[in-house]
């Protein structure tokens, strides 16, 4: 009898849906040419290109012109950063002070730690609350004259936590600070009008809305200037270098439709599946809490904490049951280290380290959070029962 499989890591990617499978395919042998040829292959390759920006566009209610096609998430991150932080401190040497979170995406950390050791830029990271959220206080607090570019996430990818992004943005607005946001794991997933938000820039991809992996995009509102992150040709006005992905953007184009006309169901949908996951482990399972806010929060995100075992163990006795989940980002996943996410809303490292992230998706049924019901409990029983720090917690007449 053939194992049953269950995917529960929709945040770390997601199936291409078969609509955009359909869509794609004519664009790899019949509408194979280059956008930027005025021969007949080309016209048709730009019609398509221009077709998908618009859809893309939709989906946050932004203008098809302030959309730019890039590799995925991480490069529109790099590029809104660094190119704000170059364009910046070349107008003026004094501007050299970004801000951004503790429990950012190593895509956005990452390249302010190359902005602080490379180029000498100051960074402030903002610390977070047990649910996540940053502090609107000490964001304003940290702003000063040398103050480029505020970076914080649209919503979180480990723990689901939404943070307040309009609030935010009229800081930035007040003190005439460039506010970028990672929506990553926000667009397609809830509601976005970047009419309602005063966001300059917004990173979005692809691979998490059902849509082919390597195609991502930034929204720049109009307006904002910041330098190229790779140059070449003239592509996407001369922003963004190289031959366009036609297929890649045609799929990520039909994700971004499918994602706006289903958005009420698919919020919906995953909202009471995760409601009944949560439900069941807390009620099955003692000694385990919830990560991040229980109220504003990613619909299908759920990050568990399991005291006194550790995650690695939980996710290879799933993947034995045909469950697949993570202990966090998949950017990380080969890294031993607890999450800088959890680390950051409180957790001790020991704690940290048992922590399992579950996040449903539109192909999740009832029947799998059922298998998964049936099947978790005995899973954390096992690895405490072998587990020291279960052993002294018992003796120490703490459990």
């Amino acid at each position: 009898m053939e194992k049953r499989k269950i995917y529960m890591d929709y945040a770390a990617t997601t199936p291409v849906k078969q609509e955009v499978v359909d869509i794609m395919q004519p664009y790899f042998t019949e509408y194979f040419g280059n956008a930027s040829s005025f021969h007949g292959f080309g016209r048709d390759a730009k019609e398509a290109l221009d077709e998908s920006r618009e859809k893309v566009a939709a989906l946050i209610n932004a203008q098809p012109s302030e959309i730019y096609f890039t590799g995925g998430g991480s490069e529109s991150d790099n590029w809104a950063i660094e190119g704000a932080a170059f364009a910046a401190r070349m107008k003026d040497p004094t501007k050299n002070h970004i801000i951004t979170s503790k429990i950012e995406h190593h895509a956005v950390l990452h390249t302010c730690e190359y902005l602080e050791k490379v180029h000498g830029f100051e960074v402030t990271y903002l610390e977070v609350d047990s649910k996540g959220r940053i502090d609107l206080q000490q964001l304003e607090e940290a702003i000063t004259d040398a103050t480029i570019i505020i970076s914080v996430m649209f919503a979180n990818n480990e723990i689901g936590t939404i943070e307040p992004i309009k609030e935010i943005g009229e800081i930035a607005k007040k003190h005439g600070v460039l506010f970028h946001t990672d929506a990553v794991q926000a667009a397609g997933n809830i509601p976005i009008d970047v009419k309602e938000l005063n966001v300059d820039m917004m990173s979005m991809s692809s691979h998490k809305i059902y849509g082919p992996k390597g195609i991502g995009s930034m929204y720049m509102r109009r307006g904002v200037k910041i330098h190229n992150l790779i140059h070449g040709g003239e592509q996407e006005k001369g922003k963004r270098a190289g031959t366009e992905n036609i297929p890649a953007i045609v799929g990520y184009g039909k994700a971004a439709e499918i994602a706006k006309a289903n958005l009420s169901h698919h919020v919906e949908e995953l909202t009471r599946l995760s409601r009944k996951l949560v439900d069941g482990v807390l009620e099955r399972i003692p000694y385990t809490r919830v990560n991040g806010d229980q109220e504003n929060r990613l619909p299908g995100t759920t990050n568990f904490a399991f005291e006194f075992i550790e995650g690695e163990g939980i996710l290879l006795l799933l993947d034995m049951l045909g469950i697949a989940g993570s202990s966090g980002s998949a950017c990380t996943s080969g890294s031993l280290d607890p999450s800088h996410v959890l680390l950051s809303i409180g957790l001790i490292p020991e704690i940290a380290h048992g922590s399992l992230r579950l996040t449903v998706g539109d192909f999740t049924t009832e029947e799998d959070i059922d298998y998964i019901l049936e099947n978790l409990p005995g899973v954390i029983e096992k690895l405490r029962s072998m587990s020291p720090l279960y052993d002294e917690a018992k003796q120490a007449g703490r459990i």
